[in-house]
């Protein structure tokens, strides 16, 4: 994958790190990163040989510190609802996706990074890391679905103070409010999220994507969350890895799981 401008694309032992790659920029989100990132995705999906995602940023200052400011002096009342629906488009694919993604929060991660990160299953950050969402200071709000995954993750309060106030909070306080799974050195963070994954890794890798599945329709108001659970139980019952797993609870083994 070495036709990616902003992005830096590497698999190992089945875990696909993608690095946001505009050190110089604070790795901001311009529109091409965002397609770069919509593409990564979709050949992540694509590709058996990956069973798991990290997202994190190049260098270690910052994560993402937002959105390009220079292509949002485009945003107008003509292109501004294409340009949010389309962020979210991109973030929900990564929300949706049926291998378990992982943020590897390695320093500022504001306004489009910290809704970036919010679209991931899990965040883990390094000490260093600083979270917010500052749109209200442009004149703007969070657009790329900031203002409903934050309230999910933290709470209606919360989210209006972080949203309202524009302010920044630092790592400890985001693991307070659960909008954070885990701190770690700035060091350790990748070797973290790869202790996590591969613990993931081991398990049925069917039943991940219907957890993955199960939980995000508690968000959707359009389905029946536990129609979802009883449709996702009888799926995975169908399953060569259910066989294996209950086999091998039985003969005292470990399971060893083909994902069919």
């Amino acid at each position: 994958m070495s036709h990616f401008r902003y992005l830096k694309w590497e698999v190992e032992q089945g875990i696909l790190t993608l690095t946001i790659n505009r050190p110089d920029k604070l790795n901001a989100l311009n529109f091409e990163t965002l397609e770069e990132l919509r593409t990564a995705m979709r050949n992540a999906y694509e590709e058996q040989s990956i069973k798991a995602i990290i997202i994190t940023g190049e260098g270690s200052k910052s994560f993402v510190a937002g959105a390009d400011i220079t292509e949002f002096m485009q945003v107008n009342e003509y292109n501004a609802r294409k340009i949010s629906e389309n962020g979210q488009e991109i973030f929900s694919m990564i929300e949706m996706c049926p291998k378990p993604v992982i943020a590897a929060v390695n320093g500022y991660a504001l306004g489009g990074g910290c809704e970036l990160a919010m679209a991931c299953h899990m965040r883990i950050a390094s000490t260093n890391a600083k979270f917010g969402l500052p749109e209200v200071s442009l004149g703007l709000l969070p657009g790329y679905g900031g203002t409903q995954r934050l309230t999910l993750l933290v709470g209606k309060g919360k989210a209006f103070e972080l949203m309202m106030t524009g302010d920044m909070i630092d790592a400890h306080t985001a693991l307070s409010i659960g909008l954070i799974n885990h701190i770690t050195s700035p060091e350790a963070l990748i070797d973290k999220c790869k202790e996590i994954l591969n613990v993931i890794m081991q398990r049925a890798p069917i039943a991940i994507a219907q957890v993955i599945e199960c939980v995000n329709a508690v968000y959707n108001e359009s389905k029946n969350g536990y129609q979802v659970e009883a449709n996702s139980f009888a799926i995975c019952s169908h399953t060569e890895d259910f066989r294996e797993g209950t086999k091998a609870f039985l003969e005292k083994r470990k399971p060893v799981f083909k994902g069919r």
